[in-house]
């Protein structure tokens, strides 16, 4: 997807309204649907731009980047909120607990267990997503559908965590819809509201099917200077 060629505050305006109208098609109000602009990888100047505009909600795909990015957001922007959108080494869970508001990317045991540990040693708990590989593609992070019920118990039960959401990234060569359907059929099942999934260029099928958070990143920024962006990036 080219730049925009409006302002950010066009451009946010615009992906605002397109969640709204999407939401009301489904019989939804806009307000239950959240819209995480994903910064990953943009200059400075246009985070700054669309934070002005008034997003408040960002999402980041490496910790160390995002520790560059907002390590001073608690004395600059105390209403922001702050998420981990990509994989996340379970080395780097401290890191991740101390800036993060919102990990959407537990997928691991080994992982669950080292939150555990920070979260403790930290005295915060960010709140946490499980992603589920739907596509069962080998190059992403993410559980498999078949085991996404254990691990999720296993989380609860054995790992004393809540786990309040479920997060996908489809496959971008396949519908998106069937996988909007499969994360929010697993969702149910185990007592799960919320539902991050649908990214720039399906959105609004994410929200028809129940996202309760969306993840844009080149619909308000435009394409990342450089950078091929690609459907594992999480945008």
């Amino acid at each position: 997807m080219s730049s925009p060629s409006h302002s950010p505050q066009e451009a946010l305006a615009a992906v605002r309204h397109r969640i709204a109208r999407a939401a009301r098609a489904a019989g939804r109000a806009p307000e239950d649907v959240t819209l995480i602009a994903v910064s990953k990888q943009q200059p400075w100047e246009r985070v700054e731009a669309i934070l002005e505009a008034g997003q408040r909600v960002f999402g980041e795909n490496r910790v160390q980047e995002a520790q560059a990015r907002w390590a001073d957001r608690g004395a600059q922007w105390p209403y922001l909120q702050l998420r981990l959108i990509g994989p996340l080494q379970s080395n780097k869970a401290a890191d991740a607990v101390a800036l993060f508001d919102v990990i959407e990317t537990l997928d691991r045991d080994s992982l669950a267990e080292a939150l555990v540990r920070a979260i403790a040693k930290a005295g915060r708990a960010p709140e946490l997503f499980v992603q589920v590989n739907t596509g069962e593609e080998p190059q992403k992070a993410g559980v498999l559908p078949a085991e996404a019920d254990a691990f999720l118990e296993r989380v609860r039960k054995t790992h004393g965590l809540n786990v309040s959401g479920l997060m996908c990234i489809p496959p971008a060569d396949e519908e998106p819809a069937m996988h909007f359907a499969l994360l929010r059929k697993i969702a149910r099942r185990n007592g799960i509201e919320r539902l991050s999934m649908g990214m720039s260029g399906d959105y609004e099928t994410a929200v028809r099917f129940g996202a309760t958070h969306v993840r844009v990143g080149s619909a308000l920024f435009g394409a990342r200077e450089g950078f091929a962006a690609s459907a594992a990036s999480g945008q």
